[in-house]
């Protein structure tokens, strides 16, 4: 794990503290619920490598710092997985999640919902192909197409995908041979080189064609979709360590609302995106990831006991 730390704007320079690791179990839970001014640690998944662009994961902790007068901690993880398993054994306070393995951390009853958007009821994942491919439709695909998924708690990148795949009568290795590369960017890269026909993904990324983005290397015209998933009834939720002390849950249901305005949609980026301009729902109930159920059957995953 790799920590970054966002000084806090306003705090004194000494005050800042230097993390040589992840701190663990009743520890981490004591010091932060003894310091006032704790830092708020965030585990997130790698956005890109072009040290030339904006990374919106910094852009977020600035804004949260400003809002909270807290030092806030990056703690990078290498996928979805890892942040909720970093959350649960307390490595860190909040991670933010889709849909999906949100309901599945939930369901663990160790991580609680912080915060929720629901959806806006438009599409959220697109499976691309190369403009030259001779796949024009889901009809098209046979048994030796390639498919390539995100990360196996992707929402965006697995779970709509499959379902969408599935509701065109199209079952995973059987009526198609799927694959994970390990994260969208990974997945255009092999979409790229040949080495998959299909490339399932959020539908956030094909706006970036053009732009010489690292995370969609396209250019406009390159790829095109061949089908579309339906929408999620939640798109991100701010998961939360369930020994999270009461002061920096305050802060956090207070601060994080104010963070993603669209004042601030150009800095956040891709992350502003993700919340699909919907209002917030505090501390919500575990009902709210019910619509998933059926979803993640689907995809061969059982989250039917929610709570």
């Amino acid at each position: 794990m790799r920590f970054r730390a966002v000084p806090a704007i306003g705090l004194l320079a000494v005050s800042a503290i230097a993390v040589t690791g992840c701190a663990t179990g009743a520890d981490a839970s004591s010091d932060s619920a003894a310091d006032p001014n704790a830092p708020i640690t965030f585990a997130s998944t790698p956005l890109g490598d072009d040290p030339t662009a904006q990374n919106p994961i910094d852009a977020f902790a600035e804004l949260v710092s400003a809002e909270t007068g807290r030092e806030v901690e990056i703690v990078d993880v290498p996928d979805y997985t890892a942040v909720v398993e970093a959350i649960r054994n307390h490595h860190v306070d909040i991670g933010f999640m889709s849909g999906f393995p949100s309901a599945l951390a939930v369901n663990t009853g160790e991580v609680d919902s912080l915060i929720a958007w629901p959806g806006n009821d438009e599409p959220v994942s697109t499976c691309l192909v190369m403009d030259g491919s001779p796949l024009q439709s889901f009809d098209d695909i046979t048994p030796e197409t390639v498919v390539a998924f995100a990360d196996p708690a992707s929402s965006s990148g697995y779970f709509m995908p499959v379902a969408t795949l599935h509701a065109a009568g199209l079952e995973r290795d059987v009526d198609y041979t799927s694959t994970f590369s390990g994260g969208h960017d990974m997945s255009f890269i092999a979409l790229g080189e040949g080495q998959v026909d299909v490339a399932c993904t959020s539908t956030i990324f094909p706006s970036m064609a053009g732009q010489g983005s690292p995370m969609f290397p396209f250019e406009e015209g390159e790829t095109r979709s061949i089908g579309e998933s339906a929408s999620m009834p939640v798109a991100v939720t701010v998961l939360a360590d369930q020994e999270l002390d009461a002061g920096k849950r305050e802060v956090l249901l207070e601060a994080l609302p104010n963070v993603f305005v669209e004042d601030n949609a150009e800095a956040l980026g891709s992350m502003f995106e993700a919340m699909q301009g919907t209002e917030p729902i505090l501390q919500p109930e575990d009902e709210i990831f019910q619509p998933f159920v059926e979803m993640a059957a689907i995809a061969d995953v059982d989250i039917s006991d929610l709570g």
